[in-house]
């Protein structure tokens, strides 16, 4: 089939994963090859697609579609669809655990013939997993979603060109033990209040929403709610991130911008880590003088996490997808069936055809 002709699906089944393929998408596009989106389950919404963007509304149609190469940003992916499963990631490696104790960024689920990594830290341990399982290959490429990371944005509604303060961006991740956003709410309030900073919040769309209308109920001319489907602007906008454990502190980083966690998991010197809630305003203001020593630290980790700053991590990725598609399976097992994952997912997408 020509290159140009190619069919490429972007299934996905959360609302963030929008943003990550959209440069991917745009991509494909200028090379002349045709998208298509797939939504799974009921947390992403339909309402995010945009008027030119081709929407299948159940997997008899993405079966019928016929695609070359399945993008997922998620960890799973049905093996009855067609076409060459790619895994992209929805997120950095921050250390988080599953249920079973183990990195559930390098959990194998037998669901991908290619990982896209981000950097060498991520890169050698899926080569590593990939001499052992024998059934997928490993490509480091970049992260699609950083593309527009690295280019500025043309208007940009979190920036207040006539605000000359500092700004803040606090982050949180949703899980109860991770979480800093009940623990840092009455200091934020305060801080907040003296109108010292600029602050803008935004928080993972699984977050509580008790806790999302305690921040709402903060709005204020010094402080701004942030509800969106693409983080990029919003990490642009700020000079110095608040967070905790979640994997987006890594996307601010990337921009060599520091970040003052609270009771991050996995501490670290490119990181400024508290555990006191008390001591927020203090480490803001070490981050905001930027010491050399942190910036030394935040450029070493940045350049094991995600090397590039071209903006052509897309191109990486699709070439990398293109490759394996010419050159086939070459030299790999076949996935192992995984039935009782694969009947889940019938059921759950309600496709019993064989």
């Amino acid at each position: 089939m020509n290159q140009q002709k190619k069919r490429y699906l972007m299934y996905i089944a959360q609302n963030y994963s929008y943003a990550i393929l959209r440069p991917l998408q745009a991509l494909i596009r200028s090379k002349g090859g045709d998208v298509c989106w797939f939504l799974e389950g009921e947390e992403v919404s339909g309402k995010f697609l945009a008027k030119d963007e081709n929407h299948l509304a159940n997997i008899a149609d993405v079966i019928a579609w016929q695609p070359d190469v399945v993008f997922v940003p998620g960890n799973v992916v049905p093996n009855f669809i067609p076409g060459l499963k790619v895994a992209v990631f929805h997120g950095f490696n921050s250390g988080k655990l599953n249920r079973k104790g183990r990195e559930d960024h390098f959990e194998i689920r037998g669901c991908f013939d290619l990982f896209c990594t981000q950097g060498p830290d991520t890169t050698e341990r899926f080569e590593h997993l990939a001499q052992q399982y024998k059934f997928f290959n490993v490509k480091q490429t970049g992260w699609p979603m950083l593309d527009p990371l690295f280019h500025p944005q043309i208007e940009n509604p979190y920036i207040n060109e006539k605000d000359d303060r500092a700004t803040v961006l606090m982050c949180s991740t949703f899980s109860r033990n991770l979480t800093c956003a009940p623990h840092l709410f009455e200091h934020i309030k305060t801080l907040s209040q003296t109108g010292r900073w600029r602050w803008l919040v935004q928080f993972h769309p699984k977050m509580d929403p008790q806790i999302v209308e305690m921040y709402k109920g903060l709005e204020s001319e010094n402080l701004t709610f942030i509800e969106t489907d693409n983080v990029i602007p919003v990490l642009q906008a700020a000079d110095v991130m608040l967070c905790d454990t979640s994997s987006v502190l890594l996307m601010h980083l990337l921009q060599r911008k520091p970040v003052v966690t609270f009771k991050n998991q996995s501490p670290k010197p490119h990181l400024i880590n508290i555990t006191d809630a008390g001591d927020v305003e203090s480490a803001l203001e070490i981050a905001l003088s930027r010491p050399e020593s942190l910036m030394a630290e935040i450029e070493a980790y940045c350049q094991l996490i995600h090397p590039y700053t071209d903006g052509c991590s897309s191109l990486r990725v699709f070439d990398a997808a293109n490759e394996m598609v010419s050159i086939g399976y070459q030299g790999l097992k076949p996935k192992p069936y995984n039935w009782l994952r694969q009947y889940k997912m019938r059921k759950k997408l309600g496709y019993w055809k064989f």
